[in-house]
């Protein structure tokens, strides 16, 4: 492998201002990396090599010039395959959208494009974002790169693998109930879910609105926190967008990694005792929490433990808010505006008829089961008994965690209760699959940020384990700093022993 892939983001892009490298050596290691190995990990739907080339050269050539660049240009980076880019298939790995070229770029792909960025391609996915494995892609199955037997989380589990398998240094992905954290726990990466509502949503096709939230993917917290400065921000087209500035989430991280030997002197972290062990969760994973609760008294940190009971709640409520949000926000693809469209084989051609046969062949089947659901739990008679009571254990989950953080700083758990699974180990049993997200989803619901760092391996199985930091609403330099300092008393980033680096290229 180039050793150039096996450097963080910021190491290249330090590379890259000292003149050491080009962003088109750079970006030609990335592809010759992806036509290397993806054709095993599968994390790539479109790979745009033309593109990335042409960004790479104008970022060279202004370099050249003396003008004044983003610390991360000419970096290259992945996008997962919900967020528009325009002119360039968007598909969200479903056949309905199959061929679709979008006609403008969402303001994420605007920040990166302005910065400099060589974009290398579309990541794959769980169809519209509806799955914990990445099984239920239309399009491929991609694998993890620890072990290519196994899951790499999803949604976005073409995005870890991408970074984990050393094909790109950076992401960028989106975190409806973990999609972000849970690939990365799986894989050995960092991956975090900002702050509802500073990062735009504009330009990525829409699960459920009041929980999506674009954000990084990287390999190192460093890393993870300069791709959330650069694509974080108000924006007019978002109604959701808060209208803040951004904090510097980088410099948080470099403060306590360069700090003296107790950096979290005086920080308080909540261990969340309803998901922080117990039924479900594997024994390796659980060992590996508590030691990087050890690791963390080490660095001056107080341990507590705080109660949050409606956490067990949690994942029945956003079980029936998320596919009501589904049910409305995918009522768009009828086969009657873009993507595809198929009229019925029998029968007469109507808007009605082209609709059903538009939908039944180009949604699967998952997507089918929660657009079923929420279409119930939204109709007459159901509301209330559904719908509504959901909408108040979210209002319940908000309170557990303003009663939690006045006691402390963030609160952490596992990231997932299990390492990786095997394929096909979950996949006839949907309530097991969505038990993964027990940890990460009540995040969503009280709209406040959440990262996944590795801590190690399971003893089980040698499977990356991810552990979580949650802050209060706004505090993501606070989540930054905690996980900056965990990450820099364990040592070296568990992504660089990922097996994958050490493919040959015959294998």
């Amino acid at each position: 492998m180039n050793e150039l892939l096996a450097k963080s983001a910021l190491e290249l892009a330090d590379m890259l201002a000292a003149g050491e490298v080009t962003s088109v050596e750079l970006t030609e290691a990335c592809l010759e990396r992806i036509e290397k190995v993806d054709g095993k990990v599968r994390a790539f739907l479109f790979v745009d090599a033309e593109g990335a080339l042409e960004t790479a050269r104008e970022v060279d050539a202004r370099r050249a010039a003396g003008e004044k660049l983003h610390r991360l240009a000419g970096v290259p980076i992945a996008i997962k395959d919900n967020i528009v880019v325009r002119g360039k298939p968007t598909t969200c790995a479903s056949k309905i959208l199959e061929g679709w070229l979008p006609p403008y770029d969402a303001t994420v792909i605007t920040k990166i494009k302005e910065a400099g960025l060589p974009i290398l391609g579309k990541t794959n996915m769980d169809e519209f974002a509806m799955g914990s494995s990445t099984e239920h892609s239309a399009y491929q199955t991609t694998r993890n790169p620890w072990d290519l037997e196994r899951i790499p989380g999803g949604s976005g589990g073409g995005s870890a693998a991408a970074v984990g398998a050393f094909m790109a240094p950076l992401a960028l992905g989106s975190d409806t109930g973990g999609s972000i954290r849970q690939p990365a726990s799986v894989t050995g990466t960092v991956g975090a879910k900002p702050t509802y509502g500073t990062v735009s949503r504009y330009g990525l096709v829409a699960m459920a609105s009041s929980l999506d939230q674009i954000g990084p993917v990287a390999r190192t917290v460093a890393d993870a926190a300069a791709l959330q400065e650069l694509i974080g921000g108000h924006d007019r087209f978002d109604s959701t967008s808060l209208d803040e500035p951004v904090p510097a989430l980088a410099r948080a991280v470099a403060s306590v990694s360069d700090a003296a030997a107790k950096p979290l002197a005086g920080k308080r972290i909540g261990v969340i005792e309803e998901i922080a062990g117990g039924e479900g969760f594997q024994a390796g994973v659980v060992a590996q929490f508590d030691k990087a609760l050890d690791a963390l008294e080490k660095l001056g940190a107080e341990i507590v433990r705080v109660s949050c009971p409606s956490m067990d709640y949690a994942l029945g409520a956003y079980y029936l808010i998320m596919p009501a949000e589904v049910s409305s926000n995918l009522a768009r693809f009828d086969g009657m505006r873009y993507g595809i469209r198929v009229e019925p084989k029998e029968g007469p051609v109507t808007a009605e008829t082209v609709m059903a046969a538009t939908r039944e062949a180009g949604f699967g089947d998952e997507v089918k089961r929660r657009i079923i659901l929420g279409t119930h739990v939204l109709s007459a008679g159901y509301y209330d008994a559904y719908y509504g009571n959901a909408q108040k254990v979210r209002t319940l989950v908000q309170e557990d965690f303003a009663q939690a953080f006045a006691k402390a700083d963030v609160l952490v758990s596992p990231t997932a209760p299990t390492t990786a699974f095997k394929f096909g180990e979950k996949t006839d049993n949907p309530m097991e699959m969505y038990l993964n997200d027990v940890a990460t989803i009540p995040a969503n619901l009280a709209g406040i940020p959440g990262i996944s760092i590795p801590v190690g391996v399971a003893a089980e199985d040698g499977m990356p384990v991810g552990f979580q930091i949650l802050a209060p609403a706004r505090a993501d330099q606070a989540m930054y700093e905690v996980a900056g300092a965990l990450e820099a008393g364990l040592g070296e980033p568990l992504a660089s022993r990922c097996p994958a680096a050490d493919w040959k290229e015959s294998e």
